[in-house]
Order: C-alpha cells, then structure tokens, then sequence
C-alpha cells in the first residue's frame, strides 16, 4: 500500500516558486471566495478550515492583507449557484471551490474570476472545467486527487481485514456522479474479494432510514463514498454506525478523529498547502489558463484503536503496522 505518494509530474515545479516578476502589492487587501456543499462546522480538520493557516505560511493574513468570503451549502445543492453568485457580486480575486458540483456552480456564475478547484476522484477534462491537465485554456485551475479505480478495491481489501470472511459490505451514496464513479470501482473489484456489495442511497439527511436499510439488508461492514455532503452529516453517520455496531471505513482523517473506526483517503493538509500555492500564484498575477492542473496521489490510513474496542474488533497488527496514524 503506497500511504505516502504524491505525484505531481512537472506542475510542482512550476508552482513551487512564484516568478521573480511577481509579487504581492503593497498594501492590497486579497479577497478569497470559499465555495463548498458540505457545513462550516462539520470538522476543524478539512481543507476550507486548514486553507487560511497554509494562505499564512505564505505571507497572507485574514485581517491584513486577506479577506476570506465563505459560503457553504449545509448540503442542500440547490443552493450553490446562488451562493457562488453571491461570491461573485462580492468581487472577490479567486474562488475556490471543493467538489464537482461546486466547480460547476462556480463556473457558471462567472467566466473571468479566476477559480482554484478541489477535485477528488473526478476527471476536470471529462467534465468540462478544463482543456487539459497541462493547459487549462480558461479560468479554472487547481489540484486533483487521482481518480484510481483501484482506490475503491484498497477500502474493500482494509475491511476485509478487519471483518474475514464471506462479507456484505453496505455502500453509503450520495446522488452525485462522482459517487456513482466510486460505486462502479467497488462493484469491479467486489466478486474477487469475496464481497457482496449492497449499494444504499442517502435521500437528502435521512440517514436513519438509510441505515434502517443497511441493517435490514444484514451488512456486516460500511463503505462511506467520498463525499463533500456527507461530512454535514458526519456526527450522525459515525452515532448510527456504532449503534449498529458496523466497522466503517471513511475517506479522510477528521471521520476518524471524530470516533469513524478509520480512513483511508486524501490529505487535507496537504490538499489546503496546494491549494495555497495557487492561490498565492494567481494572487500574484498569474492566469489560471497557464497554470498546470496539479494530479496529485496523496494517500493515508488512519486507524481510531478507541473505536475498534468499542466494536470488539481486533486490528491485524500487519495492518496497524501500515497506519500513517493510530488514535488511541
């Protein structure tokens, strides 16, 4: 399992360093718009949360020289291409947006503001946003987690670590296409693992009929899909997994912290330090249609030992051995 990768080909280097001609101007306050469909309170450790600490390391200061207009869609999509409106009548410099369906509505609301996105297991090219990885050609740029289909058969291959055997294993979706993509790699690699997939859809924040499903259907262990929307419904998803008793695995590290029994996924941390790279590059004068999309391979497992003993799992110690992290 390769827990420490990150690949970025050449846009690294191009991005690492701005150019000499470049340069923050004296005295000029930034205005950076946050774009997101999940909660503003859904977690402390999220890339939008960790993105103004990694804009300071690299000289921008909220109530300085940064203002930092936020909008999140609580999950309610519907919501987005206001929000991003609104974002945009703010005259802010950039916006980021997290997820496709934020980029989406970003990209409608305007076709000059310069849009940094964050994209996890989606292709940019294939949906629209850009030309190519290597030349944008319009106002979008920013970092991509690579879309691996074998990403879906690693999450199955931990569960099964944890739960051996014949299992069933439920996989909570949401209606977004990125979420399908996720559940089109799980059922691939299923049949060779032994695994019977049963694949339940959460309608809207009805997580407890959609959890009602999971247990009527006798799943023996969870698959959260990646998913922006689900992380406003975190605290719920980790309460109802334990009363059900279900080991679960998640996507990124703040579900564990949280009380998830582990994740294995992308970085956030190192998702807002690339984030702020091109932000502080397009701060500077740079043009999103010239600045390489960044395809990065970021991966980490993450392993809550607190949680398991509540499940009376025991953890192979081959797997604690390749945690990135343990939460005692």
């Amino acid at each position: 399992m390769d827990r420490r990768t990150f690949l970025a080909g050449t846009s690294a280097v191009l991005l690492a360093t701005p150019f000499a001609a470049e340069g923050q101007q004296a005295g000029k306050v930034y205005r950076l718009g946050i774009l997101s469909p999940g909660s503003r309170a859904s977690s402390s450790v999220t890339t939008a949360s960790l993105l103004p600490l990694k804009l300071r390391e690299v000289g921008y200061v909220e109530g300085q020289n940064l203002v930092i207009e936020q909008r999140f869609a609580e999950g309610k999509l519907d919501r987005l291409p206001g929000l991003a409106q609104e974002l945009v009548q703010r005259r802010v410099d950039v916006l980021f947006a997290l997820s496709p369906i934020a980029v989406q509505a970003a990209k409608d609301a305007t076709k000059t503001v310069p849009i940094v996105m964050l994209l996890t297991y989606s292709d940019p090219v294939e949906l629209g946003f850009v030309a190519s990885l290597a030349r944008p050609g319009s106002n979008i740029t920013g970092v991509v987690l690579a879309a691996e289909p074998t990403m879906a058969g690693k999450r199955l291959e931990l569960l099964k670590e944890v739960v051996p055997g014949p299992t069933r294993i439920a996989l909570l979706v949401t209606t977004e296409s990125y979420s399908r993509t996720q559940v089109q790699w799980a059922e691939k690699v299923a049949p060779s693992l032994g695994v019977r997939l049963i694949v339940v859809e959460v309608q809207g924040s009805d997580y407890d009929r959609a959890f009602t499903t999971i247990a009527a259907e006798g799943a023996h262990a969870l698959f959260i899909v990646d998913s922006v929307i689900f992380a406003s419904g975190r605290a719920r998803i980790i309460q109802l997994a334990a009363k059900h008793r279900l080991p679960a695995i998640y996507g990124q590290r703040d579900d564990v912290e949280a009380g998830g029994l582990m994740a294995y996924g992308g970085s956030a941390s190192r998702f807002a330090e690339r984030a702020a790279v091109y932000l502080d590059r397009i701060f500077r004068g740079a043009h999103p249609a010239e600045l390489p999309v960044e395809r990065a391979a970021t991966f980490e497992l993450v392993i809550n030992l607190k949680t398991a003993k509540a499940l009376g799992l025991t953890i192979p110690p081959s797997l604690l051995l390749r945690a990135d992290e343990i939460i005692q």
